[in-house]
């Protein structure tokens, strides 16, 4: 077994959350919080860490949540842009919610009304497609045309793309440092393999780097997420080129079909004229015959009147 499996196996997590969803980095979270927000909060105990795990909710987890005063916040890192977040986050949300019933003893079956944290819900974009700086994805998009739903959700997208939204970036330092991680990494991936990429961006983060002490303190665990992300990311490529062939092969398939389904209409139009044209011949036939027939009995009516008249 490669030692790249090996890694993957063992670090589930992603940088992204381990950076800014860790209880031992509360200040990059609260740092990414005002930034997002514009706001400029000092206290970074008041940031309590929500996230959800996939040990306590199987098959589900998100990037980082938290709260902080009355906003209950979820934040989802994507490296491809992705139109059903707010599909995804709608359903994160409610898990946190859940938890945040049981874990304050709410009764939501109960007259009273409760009282809940405000939910603000972001994305991270930092893929290699072209995108925005920022951009709103809403739910309302997934229903069809002029439908009218009960339901709402709506998920701001920001692109934290070294050299994107700068003002943001420069806002909260930690961000910056990671995309330009990031871009580091990609930068690297030009000349070697992803996991000496890797290796070769840890090594030149820049020494007042203020992630660089937490990065080399972690770099068994920052090269395990990484490979993982970067192998997910690479097979998600594959999946969407193998869906692509298959409906390249799909299209040459209906083609083929359309083309063989044109040429029986043809064929049965080709046959449709004749039987018209033949139909058209008998009835001309018909009428010859029906006038010949008509002669033939004028004819036999003179004749008669001849003979009656020599009488």
């Amino acid at each position: 077994m490669s030692n790249a499996t090996t890694v993957n196996r063992e670090y589930k997590d992603r940088l992204f959350s381990f950076m800014f969803g860790n209880p031992e980095n509360r200040e990059w979270t609260l740092s990414l919080y005002n930034a997002v927000n514009g706001s400029d909060y000092k206290d970074a105990d008041a940031i309590q860490i929500k996230t959800i795990s996939e040990v306590l909710y199987l098959g589900m987890h998100n990037d980082v949540s938290f709260q902080i005063f009355d906003i209950l916040n979820l934040y989802e890192q994507q490296s491809s842009y992705n139109p059903n977040m707010p599909l995804r986050q709608m359903q994160y949300s409610g898990n946190v919610y859940e938890r945040y019933i049981t874990e304050h003893k709410l009764n939501k079956y109960g007259k009273t009304l409760l009282k809940l944290p405000v939910p603000k819900l972001i994305t991270f974009y930092n893929g290699t497609d072209e995108e925005p700086d920022e951009r709103i994805l809403q739910l309302r998009d997934s229903f069809p045309e002029g439908s009218k739903s009960d339901i709402e959700v709506t998920v701001r997208m920001i692109n934290i793309n070294y050299g994107k939204n700068t003002k943001l970036l420069n806002a909260c330092r930690p961000l910056m440092e990671y995309s330009w991680f990031v871009a580091e990494i990609r930068k690297n991936q030009e000349t070697s393999d992803i996991e000496h990429a890797v290796n070769k961006a840890i090594n030149n983060i820049p020494d007042d780097f203020q992630i660089r002490p937490f990065l080399l303190a972690h770099r068994s665990e920052v090269q395990g997420m990484l490979l993982t992300e970067y192998n997910e990311v690479e097979a998600m490529e594959l999946f969407k080129e193998d869906g692509r062939a298959e409906e390249r092969v799909n299209t040459e398939i209906q083609k083929k079909r359309a083309d063989a389904a044109e040429k029986r209409a043809d064929a049965a139009e080709k046959r449709a004229d004749d039987a018209e044209k033949r139909a058209g011949d008998a009835e001309k036939r018909a009428g010859d015959a029906e006038k010949r027939a008509g002669d033939a009995e004028n004819k036999i009516a003179i004749l008669e009147a001849q003979i009656r008249s020599l009488k």
